[in-house]
């Protein structure tokens, strides 16, 4: 698959995901992939990099290992999105461009970002536009939803906007916003864009767990590749299995111990404690991966507690070492992780859903201060 000048190689991608896919955790990922993939980086907002936000400027720092550098934007404002995307394009930030289309939490949707945004066509445009058209060379691509709710679907009419106005790929999770995370991802969905828009490659996301899954999305909807979110939380060795399986190599598949498992917990709050410049803000940053890394293994409730709330790299291994180490990968550990809430309402702003053509009181105003989680 190539994505403008890259070759992404077996076509696997890293979605991007608020206070997840930071330099460390993209590190980790690349480590197993053996550097084959792409990488995306945490949602940077486009009006925090154009005030040079210094949270911000810490997020869009790639390891000089890392190629392409691909940063995620999101924004609402043409005008502000062109600013950022020449921003990057002018000062050599990244080598690949993401738009932000699939967001479903309320504080992006409310400002009509994210998976809000497609509805309104002509703000689609008028973003993609300036994106293109900001970028120069650099490939622009987009994430999106299937619409918002079953009674406003968009990715179809999306999808067209996109290849008019010249993106390079488009990723869809098989989701509406206001499934959030719940239910069963829409694969058939995934194979309709893929009919629809037969020009550039379309990558299809949800409910990706194993590397079986992946490729039986690749087989079932005949999308050019896969972005995989939750199902590596906690499983960033998920990389390892993705490539073995994609070259064909399927009963290559990763069964860490637990203390391999232990092992890779470590360097983990390691590198977030580098990242950070601070030991224990990382351990402090890493306690949310406790949970997803330990899924499956015997190990108390107590012990469990203990673990996330550690503040030390001291702290985290003396209690690791505490755990029977020497078990073995338990049957049933893959599957769903991190958020699973489904069902909800989607927050929107005023009378958004009257007029899809109505764009007006959309602009600057609407834009997100921070990036992030």
């Amino acid at each position: 698959m190539q994505i403008g000048p890259h070759p992404v190689q077996p076509p696997v991608v890293l979605a991007p995901m608020a206070g997840i896919t930071n330099a460390p955790f993209r590190t980790l990922c690349r480590e197993f992939s053996g550097g084959k993939g792409l990488f995306v980086s945490e949602m940077i907002t486009t009006r925090a990099l154009v005030e040079r936000n210094e949270k911000t400027m810490q997020l869009i720092h790639f390891d000089e290992s890392e190629k392409p550098r691909s940063i995620q934007l999101y924004g609402v404002d043409p005008a502000t999105v062109g600013k950022a995307v020449r921003m990057i394009a002018e000062e050599d930030l990244a080598d690949h461009i993401d738009l932000n289309f699939g967001c479903p939490v309320p504080k992006v949707t409310r400002k009509g970002g994210g998976s809000a945004l497609p509805f309104k066509r002509p703000l689609l445009r008028a973003i993609l536009r300036e994106a293109v058209s900001g970028a120069g060379d650099l490939p622009v691509t987009m994430k999106m939803r299937k619409g918002i709710d079953d009674d406003h679907l968009t990715y179809l009419d999306a999808g067209r906007i996109a290849v008019e106005e010249g993106v390079t790929a488009i990723a869809l999770h098989g989701r509406t916003a206001a499934q959030h995370y719940g239910g069963t991802a829409d694969w058939s969905a995934i194979a309709r864009l893929k009919e629809h828009v037969p020009e550039i490659p379309v990558l299809g996301n949800g409910d990706i767990w194993s590397a079986s899954d992946a490729l039986r999305m690749v087989r079932e909807t005949g999308c050019d590749g896969v972005v995989v979110g939750r199902g590596c939380l906690g499983r960033p060795w998920l990389f390892a299995d993705l490539v073995a399986a994609f070259e064909g190599r399927t009963d290559d598949i990763a069964r860490p111990s637990l203390r391999e498992v232990a092992d890779v917990m470590v360097r983990h709050a390691t590198l977030l404690g580098e990242w950070i410049g601070d030991e224990s803000r990382g351990v402090i940053d890493f306690r949310k991966h406790v949970a997803w890394y330990l899924k499956g293994f015997a190990v108390g409730s107590e012990m469990r507690k203990r673990l996330a709330i550690t503040s030390s790299l001291s702290e985290l291994r003396s209690g690791l070492d505490e755990l029977d180490l020497d078990q073995p990968w338990p049957t049933g550990a893959d599957g769903p992780r991190g958020r699973t809430s489904g069902n909800n309402r989607v927050v929107l702003p005023d009378g958004w859903l009257k007029d899809p053509y109505d764009c007006a009181g959309v602009g600057e105003d609407a834009e997100l201060e921070t990036s992030g989680g």
